[in-house]
């Protein structure tokens, strides 16, 4: 079973490998809140998630939205919208241990995707920081 948390080790969950799906969301509301150019969010039965240290606190970020984050650290960590996903989390999949277990299926809300993100792919990398 996956296990993650958030920055500073306060909050703590595990969750199914098995995932409704695993989309790179490049919404506004995302981007912001999170700080980032795209957020990946795996969906499960909220009842799969366990939550098993800490307690995360709630953001109203919609009138329907609550984002769940770190109130030690901030970090970002769960979604829910019973009205549009009734019985289902999004779990912020850069906060898993290993992030490589549940691979990403898709690119969503791309209408609002930050334009360079397009091409991110073809930018030169460095396996660490390249220094000055």
């Amino acid at each position: 079973m996956p296990e993650g948390g958030c920055h500073c080790g306060a909050i703590r969950y595990e969750m199914p490998a098995e995932v409704l799906h695993h989309a790179l969301c490049h919404c506004t509301d995302c981007r912001r809140h999170a700080g980032a150019p795209m957020v990946g969010w795996a969906m499960v039965l909220a009842d799969q998630l366990k939550v098993t240290r800490g307690s995360p606190k709630v953001y109203r970020s919609s009138l329907d939205g609550r984002r769940q984050f770190c109130g030690e650290c901030g970090t970002g960590l769960f979604y829910l919208n019973e009205k549009m996903l009734p019985g289902m989390v999004d779990i912020q999949t850069a906060t898993l241990d290993d992030p490589d277990t549940i691979p990403a299926q898709v690119q969503i809300q791309v209408a609002d995707r930050i334009g360079w993100m397009a091409n991110a792919h073809q930018l030169p990398t460095f396996d660490r920081y390249p220094g000055p």
